[in-house]
């Protein structure tokens, strides 16, 4: 168990290193998108992701 959520850490890391890896440019305009955004608007946007993973999670394990 132990080393599956440690892979499961080190793509998270993989996933997010790869936008400003590839496109500097655009990763920073989506920063400053981002920091425009209201607390309830980042709220949903976190929960929103946090839905989509737990499903995306549910359907692999069924």
């Amino acid at each position: 168990m132990s080393e599956v959520l440690w892979t499961a850490v080190a793509l998270v890391f993989v996933l997010e290193g790869l936008l400003p890896f590839l496109s500097p440019g655009s990763w920073r305009r989506v920063f400053e998108q981002a920091l425009r955004l209201t607390d309830g608007q980042l709220r949903f946007l976190g929960l929103a992701s946090l839905l989509s993973g737990l499903l995306l999670l549910w359907l692999l394990a069924s």
